[in-house]
């Protein structure tokens, strides 16, 4: 082929641009609009079921719906209708003039959210913020009461996790189809303090081969004796977090509730055991996105699955959670940074307090209190004191009591057994002589309960451990007595259920259980054996038979009794006998 490289037209060898291929609509107008109409609304049922969102402009969630059924409208606008402009501009005039309607709700939607987010910015509505929990004085003493030993919560979630699993791989016929939830709530029980949890199933494949009768039981745990009681049920537990479909308790709160947001949901009982999930309904107070707050609570039965709403000030008594512990512990962190404005709160910060890292749980009457310190926004050495809130009804109480923070007296307990590197629960707070107190568990690397100890909130250095609470209080109430934080005779008072017995020993035997060096004391004339731990008294390794102790013990029955203590005491003196007179001697 011959070029002729001078020829004007010649255009070169590069690719020459293909046509440009034409894009048809599909259908008529009509049957245009209802198509996308039907993908749109399978697109937003399908949505609806897995995702849930509440029908509330108060809700982040149904926004996020809304522009999604929107865009996937547009979508389908611009596949059935032919598209042929070109860029961004042509784009946005298509679906302007395919598209008015969701391109409108849209548009609305966004403003109303900016509007709506902007009424409820911190910076503008301050003072509202401080008052979503109101907050009185207390007095620690007056109305905090001391509690018998044998009513203390001992036991913590980890714990309870524990100890819950091993009940059920002891019962033959549940653990190869149910597993144990992570609830675990705790409640107050007929008078005790118990945390509750239903089970949940293995897997799909168990759950299929057991919905029809639903889950069997849920674990009650006794807080105190550490008593994990499996209870089973006449008829199963057919709604749960756990659950598919209609049946799973999120689902079924939506479609009987389309508008409620809802808090997580707590797993509780009513007085006669039968279990129920309290649910409770959240607002937003300030504007549209700000002042989260609790306004009422649905009751779910688990086992039938009907459900009444109530509003905060009508739930019934034997309800504990209504209120959660992060929810209580953010608006008193509101509370305590706009208690003089906004300004203050990041300018000089007068009198700004916040809550501390953790939190834990006070039966105090029939009602569950929420438990937290409260520190100084510029030190974090220290409390100032600490809130007691009702998880029913946010009544909040501060308490001015100034002393060591949660973990630094956590520190202080675990330093005093240190050779045992056990480690200890988060506290709670117990009014011990008068005396703001510290209790908690210490745990060995099994997570399984083996001492417990007190600290003084006011001055951390005083802690007092004990193998059993009954010791342990016994010890703290003695030093509290030595460093005259109390009347010597307020450190005597007989606890409840303590016992004392006195005598020469007559034999000692020791044995290790868990980990833990025990020794079994007998005294003369008594055919109990008396049981204490070298870790909660070390002298015990040094006593010798003969020797004359004292021995303070709890009730029980059987031959081994648990001791919270055994002192060696001096021998009582036996007062001399009268020597009778000498008989005269016959030879004399």
């Amino acid at each position: 082929m011959n070029t002729n490289w001078n020829d004007p037209n010649f255009q070169g060898f590069g690719r020459q641009p293909r046509p440009k291929r034409e894009r048809h609509a599909v259908g008529t107008p009509v049957g245009r609009t209802l198509l996308n109409i039907a993908v749109t609304m399978v697109f937003a049922a399908v949505y609806f079921y897995v995702v849930l969102p509440p029908i509330s402009l108060k809700s982040e969630d149904f926004y996020i719906f809304v522009l999604l059924v929107c865009a996937v409208y547009g979508g389908c606008a611009i596949l059935t209708s032919g598209f042929q402009g070109t860029g961004v501009k042509g784009y946005f005039g298509f679906l302007k003039k395919q598209c008015t309607v969701p391109l409108v709700v849209a548009a609305a939607l966004v403003v109303t959210a900016l509007v709506g987010a902007v009424i409820g910015w911190q910076l503008f509505r301050a003072g509202d913020y401080r008052d979503l929990l109101t907050v009185t004085d207390g007095d620690f003493a007056a109305e905090v009461e001391e509690i018998s030993y044998d009513q203390i919560p001992m036991l913590d979630a980890n714990s309870a996790t524990k100890l819950g699993n091993r009940k059920l791989g002891e019962l033959a016929d549940m653990v190869s189809q149910f597993e144990v939830a992570d609830d675990y709530t705790q409640i107050n029980y007929q008078g005790r303090p118990v945390r509750v949890t239903p089970l949940r199933y293995g897997d799909i494949i168990k759950w299929l081969n057991n919905r029809a009768d639903g889950l069997p039981a849920y674990l009650l745990i006794d807080m105190v004796t550490q008593n994990v009681e499996v209870v089973r049920l006449e008829d199963g537990i057919h709604y749960t977090t756990a659950e598919h479909f209609s049946r799973n308790l999120y689902r079924h709160l939506r479609f009987h509730y389309p508008t409620y947001m809802f808090d997580e949901p707590a797993f509780e009982i009513d007085e006669n055991g039968d279990p129920w999930w309290v649910c409770p309904r959240v607002s937003h107070t300030i504007g549209l996105f700000g002042g989260r707050d609790i306004i009422g609570a649905v009751l779910v039965n688990a086992v039938t699955g009907e459900s009444a709403y109530y509003k905060t000030g009508d739930v019934p008594n034997w309800v504990d959670h209504v209120y959660t512990a992060e929810l209580i512990m953010q608006q008193y962190d509101y509370h305590g940074a706009y208690v003089n404005g906004f300004i203050n709160s990041l300018f000089g910060q007068r009198d700004v307090t916040v809550t501390t890292e953790g939190y834990n749980y006070i039966a105090i009457g029939d009602d569950v209190y929420m438990y937290t310190g409260v520190t100084s926004v510029v030190s974090d050495e220290s409390n100032i004191g600490f809130i007691l809130s009702n998880q029913r009804t946010k009544e909040t109480r501060f308490y001015l009591v100034a002393g060591a923070k949660e973990y630094s007296a956590m520190d202080s307990a675990q330093g005093q057994v240190q050779q045992m590197k056990y480690t200890a629960t988060f506290p709670l707070l117990l009014n011990i002589s008068d005396q703001p107190t510290y209790f908690m568990a210490l745990k060995d690397a099994a997570e399984l309960v083996k001492m417990y100890a007190m600290v003084n909130v006011s001055q951390y250095q005083i802690v007092a451990t004990g193998d059993t609470v009954a010791s342990c209080e016994a010890n703290y109430r003695r030093i509290l007595a030595e460093k005259g934080l109390v009347a010597a005779d307020d450190a005597d008072l007989p606890l409840t259920g303590q016992n004392e017995a006195s005598g020469v020993l007559d034999d000692i035997r020791s044995a290790v259980v868990d980990g833990n060096t025990l020794y079994y004391l007998q005294l003369t004339g008594d055919s109990h054996y008396y049981v204490i731990s070298a870790a909660a008294q070390p002298e015990v390794v040094i006593y010798n038979t003969g020797d004359y102790v004292t021995i303070r013990f709890a009730d029980g029955e059987g031959t081994i009794l648990t001791a919270d203590s055994a002192e060696r005491t001096a021998a009582p003196v036996q007062p001399a006998q009268p020597q009778e007179p000498a008989e005269p001697d016959a030879a004399a």
